[in-house]
């Protein structure tokens, strides 16, 4: 059995860290929004859905245009592509959907580009490597310090958000065991991001467009 969360954990960034987390984003943002250019209209007039065609297309070009990790980069064409996914999938569905951009200040880490450890977590920047404490809830029951602090959940990926000048993980984490029944109702929590752009964007990778109530 497999139980998935998603742990918000608020971060104490030391002196100087915000401007280079600020900087990630700002590049990382610049990695999707250029791939979804390309990706929306291919080198063929065709949506590119593929995550290998964008990465061999736009790799060597965003390495040189940013200086972001190798995995950062990956991560931001990635995203793009998700989106764009999804975006064909309304086309299908004779949905009016438009080109994504990305605005939300948000970079998604896994563990190649972060090291999550039970209290802290050291990101990559490109600055270098930044450690950030977590702020958490005193009490072991109350998430996410009950998912953090217990070596049963593992940390799979992540994304850094920067909030009314505060910057959080929300923290994808996995728990396997041998239980054949759940021990709740609810195996799986939904991790949903709001925005103007993109009115919702689950953990799922699935984007909804706001182009209709914006218009």
């Amino acid at each position: 059995m497999e139980y998935r969360r998603t742990a918000v954990i608020k971060l104490d960034t030391p002196e100087g860290a915000d401007k280079h987390l600020r900087e990630t984003i700002e590049q990382f943002k610049y990695c999707s929004n250029t791939a979804s250019e390309w990706c929306w209209h291919g080198d063929d007039g065709y949506h590119v859905t593929s995550k290998a065609k964008a990465e061999d297309a736009l790799y060597d070009q965003l390495r040189e245009d940013t200086e972001l990790t190798a995995n950062l980069v990956q991560k931001g064409i990635h995203q793009a592509v998700e989106s764009i996914k999804s975006g064909v999938e309304r086309l299908k569905n004779d949905q009016d959907t438009s080109r994504p951009k990305f605005t939300a200040d948000t970079a998604v880490y896994d563990k190649r580009s972060a090291t999550f450890h039970r209290d802290h977590v050291s990101l990559s920047t490109p600055d270098g490597r930044i450690e950030c404490d977590y702020i958490l809830p005193e009490n072991p029951k109350t998430p996410p310090t009950k998912y953090v602090a217990n070596e049963d959940y593992e940390f799979r990926r992540a994304t850094l958000h920067r909030r009314d000048g505060d910057w959080y993980l929300h923290a994808s984490m996995l728990k396997e065991d041998d239980d054949t029944e759940p021990t709740t109702g609810h195996r799986t929590v939904l991790g949903v991001d709001l925005g103007v752009n993109q009115l919702a964007v689950a953990s799922t990778g699935r984007f909804w467009s706001a182009d209709e109530f914006t218009h």
